[in-house]
């Protein structure tokens, strides 16, 4: 379990990189797949709908938290 919170915070750390919305969604998606991955194959969900759903997840979070450029 301490891997998993060492990879987690590690890939969080990754995600903050980027400055525009296109960038962070992409970044946001390729972390949140990685860690649905991980979550659906150790819940028993399954490694795809896991992915599917961190991926959504990610890239919508990605966008959502893209500093505003006045």
């Amino acid at each position: 379990m301490s891997r998993f919170i060492g990879l987690l915070a590690l890939m969080l750390t990754v995600g903050a990189c980027g400055h525009d919305p296109g960038t962070r969604a992409l970044t946001g998606g390729a972390i949140g797949a990685g860690a649905g991955a991980v979550v659906g194959s150790t819940t028993g969900v399954g490694v795809v709908p896991g992915a599917v759903v961190g991926g959504v997840g990610g890239a919508v979070v990605g966008i959502a938290t893209t500093p505003l450029s006045w």
